[in-house]
């Protein structure tokens, strides 16, 4: 994923978020999601944008009270049988929250709440794929969810076989099962204000282990990530955010 991303000024209250087909996308929104992305990210690329966004098959749209969009996060949810037997795997895209309003339930909420919709009928297993080159996205795991991968105080050999087999499969040759990272031929990289670590930041456990899995972010290298998406699996606030309290 490219990338949720310090609040600049106090964003007025009222953030909502909604999902829909990428297919029925405006071509309004369209704009207005390539010009959060351009403001985030160095060397963003019109063309490669679409071609990722055709690639999924829905969106999450934050939006305020004045459906002015704040944020958004592509998604890809798919079949697979990479790892041996079949899962379905939402793999997250470019995913952007203005800066000012950074911190806010919407997206997390909207993405729980959605996400949980998709899991297999016949109860089969869903995972999240997720592609991070900041520490902010790669916190959401944490925040969230009780087990992932990779994560600093624990390995799981078969949550790591999983993403490699998953990875390697969507990713081809761009991903290194080695270092776990993701390197595109256009990668996004951030922009100059969203390098800096802050030093209370960077004392944190999760985010020190991602610089040190992923110290090529500041070029747009991605760290693959895995987590099952159920209810046991979820944090005190991801059942917050699942329960929409």
């Amino acid at each position: 994923m490219s990338h949720a991303r310090e609040a600049v000024a106090l964003a007025p209250p009222g953030l909502s978020g909604r999902t829909i087909p990428v297919r029925d996308l405006s071509r309004r929104v369209t704009d207005a999601m390539f010009a959060l992305l351009s403001s985030h990210f160095a060397g963003a690329h019109r063309a490669v944008f679409e071609a990722d966004l055709a690639e999924k098959n829905a969106v999450i749209l934050l939006e305020d009270t004045d459906e002015v969009l704040r944020g958004f996060s592509t998604l890809l949810v798919y079949e697979t049988l990479a790892s041996g037997r079949p899962v379905t795997v939402v793999y997250s895209g470019d995913t952007i929250v203005e800066r000012a309003w950074w911190g806010r339930p919407a997206l997390p909420k909207t993405w729980i709440h959605s996400v949980r919709q998709l899991a297999p009928a016949g109860g089969g297993d869903l995972y999240w794929l997720l592609l991070t080159s900041g520490y902010r996205t790669y916190r959401f795991l944490p925040v969230f969810f009780r087990s992932f991968y990779p994560r600093y105080d624990a390995a799981s050999v078969d949550a790591g076989t999983m993403l490699d087999a998953i990875a390697h499969e969507r990713f081809g040759p761009r991903y290194d099962a080695r270092s776990g990272l993701v390197r595109f031929e256009r990668p996004y990289v951030l922009a100059d204000d969203l390098l800096d670590v802050p030093h209370g930041k960077s004392a944190d456990a999760h985010v020190q282990f991602f610089l040190e899995r992923n110290p090529g972010f500041i070029a747009g290298d991605e760290l693959a990530c895995l987590t099952r998406i159920h209810d046991d699996n979820l944090t005190a606030a991801g059942r917050r955010m699942a329960s929409g309290a």
